[in-house]
């Protein structure tokens, strides 16, 4: 029931019937090769690390999206200016001692042990049972299936993030510097010492890796209670994303097409897909691997609760903001129409250039009117405001949403403030708010994030979420692979290998799927060439770009935008159309012979002889 655990339990276990006196007890977080994994049951709970890890602050817990990857990919602007290392990410100019580099370093290698460790036992399982039994065995080889599909996505996210260049066709590239690779357990220190090794060699691993894992999984279904863990589906998926990131076009059509065609998932209907970020339709048609998030089994803050089946807290940091709200205690503010309250820390919010990229074409400048529904007797509240947007531009904004003028997906994304509502309180509807500070300028959309945000309930106070008045957690899950990946990744490779037609006809189903059409019938909106024009205005990467555009508007604020951004090379290009952002003095300081590596940290480099510095960081 990994599902419905998803935590560390080993050691919790290991303790479970001693009986002997504690000052005679070993360590309660190791355990005796010599006498342990005796079960597969005891197998299962070192798995479950590989997963659990995930979880980690540095990673889905808490920073790697909202606070290294929303920044870099300029998803969001910043409000708190505070943070060096996020101004950082915003500015794609980092230092060796980013805290957001360090902790995903540290968080994915720490992936990597749980993944070689669960190897390691799932050996020594088979040599404390030399006669186990059929069903065990095969037991053992789901389990290690798991492992090796993990380790590979582990290892794909640090060369992705650490390598010092994307391999091209026919191993261009390759000779270049990769990451570290730990294919087993260290046994003492100098056996720590790794130095990188290629990129050509890392990639090969990682696709080594995922070829295993699927063979391990080969028919396996999981059972309701067991959703969340990996398939042969998601390894194939996997492996045909790391074909794709190294331009091996025939393989990458061969894995891709193979999970698109015999896999069963499908892409949901839009009025499904609009409401699956926000903690509905999980484990839907279209999932490959997603990371469940139990918002009910957490008592407190989040990855610092302490609580078993912690949740993650991203929603903290891009909650978006609404009129008054309530106070910690639950009374309602009682301040002005300018005072916000964001559902969160409200540290960051939609950056506005993405409102045009969606194709929102009617301007940011609207006037506020009285409120003719507002009670004095009540005051301003989230559910009563004082002022609304005035009826003519509240006219023009809900045409370009019934005409979709400007793509769906805009909405699905990002939350209109004045038009757009959220329950602070778990129950009340009201508007959404822009952030206090830019409130009455007409230069400023200031639009709120809806993808992965609190929306429902206050995730900074916990009222009105779903476990009960002061949990501060999300309560969605986190796609790591869905099929919609899957189709464009496909139409890419189709592309790239010189088939423009399959290549657009995939991209034009996921297009489709946008604007509420069936995905297999030609639409008059169509793209029709590799350089038709998209609904980007004035976009000089994306306008023409049907490729381009449809992974940043599909997959935006999922994470993957970053590497499809450093594997074109079009991050300069990127920067002049961001310009700036809220936290940074200046334009974005791009540096191509930097800004798409991140540096080895300081501490790696302290601590492992062996490695060397990504030549843009030295000086």
């Amino acid at each position: 029931m990994l599902k419905k655990i998803y935590i560390t339990v080993l050691a919790v276990m290991l303790v479970a019937g001693c009986k002997k006196d504690p000052i005679n007890v070993g360590p309660t977080n190791s355990f005796s090769t010599s006498t342990y994994p005796k079960t597969v049951s005891d197998l299962q709970t070192v798995l479950v690390s590989a997963y659990a890890n995930l979880r980690d602050p540095g990673l889905f817990g808490f920073w790697f999206l909202p606070k290294a990857l929303s920044n870099s990919m300029h998803t969001i602007n910043s409000l708190y200016n505070g943070d060096p290392a996020w101004n950082e990410m915003a500015n794609t100019n980092l230092s060796i001692g980013n805290t957001y580099v360090g902790a995903a370093w540290s968080a994915l290698y720490v992936g990597v042990k749980d993944c070689n460790v669960t190897l390691y036992a799932a050996n020594q399982f088979l040599v404390l049972n030399p006669n186990a039994s059929a069903a065990d065995k095969q037991t053992v080889n789901l389990i290690t299936g798991q492992a090796y599909c993990l380790r590979g996505w582990y290892y794909m996210e640090l060369e992705c993030l650490f390598g010092e260049k994307y391999m091209g066709a026919g191993g261009t590239n390759g000779a270049a510097q990769g990451v570290p690779i730990y294919d087993g357990l260290p046994t003492d220190l100098a056996s720590t010492q790794v130095a990188r090794s290629s990129v050509k060699d890392t990639w090969a691993f990682i696709i080594g890796d995922f070829k295993t894992a699927q063979g391990l999984l080969k028919g396996q279904v999981w059972p309701a209670t067991d959703e969340a863990r990996v398939t042969e589906w998601t390894a194939e998926g996997l492996l045909g994303k790391a074909y794709v990131y190294t331009q091996d076009w025939a393989d990458a059509k061969t894995a891709l097409l193979d999970v698109i065609t015999n896999s069963g998932k499908t892409l949901m209907p839009f009025a499904t897909y609009a409401n699956a970020f926000n903690g509905q339709n999980k484990f839907n048609s279209e999932s490959l691997f997603e990371l469940y998030i139990d918002a009910n089994a957490n008592g407190g803050y989040g990855v610092y609760s302490g609580a078993a089946n912690s949740a993650a807290i991203n929603g903290l940091i891009w909650s978006p903001f609404t009129f008054g709200g309530y106070n910690s205690n639950g009374t309602p503010f009682d301040g002005t129409e300018n005072e916000t309250q964001p559902l969160g820390y409200g540290n960051e919010f939609f950056h506005d250039k993405n409102v045009v990229r969606f194709g929102y074409s009617i301007g940011s400048a609207f006037n506020l009117v009285a409120n003719p529904k507002y009670e004095p007797s009540v005051g301003p509240t989230f559910y009563n405001p004082q002022q609304i947007m005035d009826p003519t531009y509240m006219s023009q904004a809900l045409a370009v949403r019934t005409n979709k003028t400007a793509d769906p997906r805009l909405y699905v994304n990002a939350l209109q403030p004045y038009v757009d509502s959220v329950q602070i309180d778990g129950k009340t509807w009201g508007k959404v708010a822009i952030p206090g500070q830019f409130a009455g300028n007409p230069n400023i959309y200031g639009w709120a994030v809806r993808k992965y945000s609190p929306i429902t309930y206050n995730e900074g106070t916990g009222v009105g979420n779903p476990s009960g008045s002061g949990n501060t957690a999300d309560a969605w899950d986190y796609y790591i692979l869905r099929l919609a990946d899957v189709y464009l990744l496909y139409a890419e490779a189709a592309i790239q290998s010189g088939d423009a037609t399959t290549g657009l006809e995939y991209l034009n189903k996921v297009h489709r799927r946008a604007y509420g059409l069936d995905i297999n019938t030609p639409a008059p909106n169509d793209y029709t060439s590799t350089s038709s024009a998209t609904v980007a205005i004035g976009d000089p990467v994306l306008g023409n770009n049907p490729l381009y555009y449809e992974r940043w508007a599909e997959l935006f604020n999922e994470g993957s935008w970053w590497f499809d951004v450093c594997r074109w090379g079009i991050g300069k290009s990127e920067a002049t159309y961001y310009g700036t952002a809220v936290n940074l003095n200046g334009p974005i300081a791009w540096d191509d012979t930097k800004s798409y590596v991140w540096p080895i940290p300081q501490s790696e480099i302290n601590s492992n002889a062996k490695i060397k510095q990504s030549s843009g960081y030295i000086k």
